[in-house]
């Protein structure tokens, strides 16, 4: 049984702009339970510059975020962070591991760190990540940074949620190539070679021109960027980078179709995930004594008014 929740005391400290308020909303919105109060504060958001950041396991993301972190406090953003991990597909638990490279950031009060675990949710990132982005900004956030699980064949779903998507590759790696060849050159808006000073560095960004090269691109065209995360080598132009990108969607109008984006996910979301409970109720009840997999299935479509 779920805990009762002061849903006014909530609501008191979100307003009041105190940390624990926006942990407790986001908590809230993990569980299932943030309709009212995403409903309250949605006429404010919209303020936020949005960031994902993806790529395979091991790249660097953690660190890059970090040291992303570090550049917009310089600049005096306050800074909200994202870190989606990867959870048990049994228990659903997770090591949420992802706050340890962040530990320079804990005492700032402009600084916000949530891990998210994902729970099966594929796309690499957690079902309630669109609703932690939406109470950050409506916090009152300059900078949400979203890091996704490791990226794979169907984790793109950050291009849908962010309004710009860095994707980071290592030099040397297999994951890398095989990552440009997944289709992830279409959500890129910024390529990340990390760890530069590896001596397959050059290699890999040929590689990379050589694939946009295939692609139409109308408008945008990802920029290549290199960086050492770990001594924050290249961090100031990904920054300008990145600035670059949010003033193309203002100056051209495209702001306004990666909000939209982002509401459609949302909402996507959502539906998506009170069917799928309801879905998962239906299989079970059909799968006992069904004649055969088809009939069961034109069943529990039938409770959708659907058919196959």
């Amino acid at each position: 049984m779920c805990p009762q929740v002061d849903f006014d005391t909530i609501v008191h400290d979100f307003d009041a702009r105190t940390q624990r308020g926006l942990a407790r909303a986001i908590s809230l919105a993990e569980s299932g339970r943030a309709a009212p109060l995403i409903a309250r504060v949605y006429p404010q958001v919209g303020r936020a510059m949005t960031i994902g950041l993806t790529g395979p396991p091991g790249v660097g993301k953690s660190t890059l975020s970090s040291a992303l972190v570090r550049k917009a406090r310089t600049l005096g953003k306050s800074v909200g962070v994202i870190s989606v991990d990867p959870s048990s597909p049994f228990s659903h638990g997770a090591l949420l591991g992802d706050r340890i490279r962040l530990t320079e950031h804990f005492v700032d009060a402009d600084v916000f760190i949530r891990s998210m675990a994902s729970r099966g949710h594929l796309g690499g990132l957690a079902g309630a990540t669109a609703d932690a982005v939406t109470l950050m900004d409506a916090y009152g956030l300059d900078v949400i940074l979203i890091e996704t699980v490791g990226v794979g064949q169907s984790e793109i779903e950050i291009a849908e949620l962010a309004q710009t998507t860095l994707v980071a590759l290592q030099p040397g790696s297999g994951d890398s190539v095989q990552v440009l060849k997944a289709g992830i050159m279409e959500i890129a808006d910024i390529f990340i070679i990390n760890k530069a000073d590896h001596p397959m560095a050059n290699q890999l960004r040929r590689e990379i021109r050589s694939m946009m090269e295939i692609l139409q691109f109308s408008g945008w065209v990802p920029e290549v960027v290199s960086t050492q995360a770990t001594t924050g080598v290249g961090i100031d132009e990904l920054w300008v980078a990145i600035e670059k990108h949010i003033a193309w969607l203002k100056t051209t109008g495209k702001m306004h179709e990666k909000r939209q984006e982002a509401f459609e996910h949302q909402v996507r979301q959502l539906a998506l995930g009170n069917i799928a409970v309801r879905l998962e109720d239906r299989v079970k009840a059909e799968s006992h004594g069904a004649s055969d997999p088809y009939a069961a299935a034109e069943r529990v479509l039938a409770t959708f008014n659907v058919s196959l």
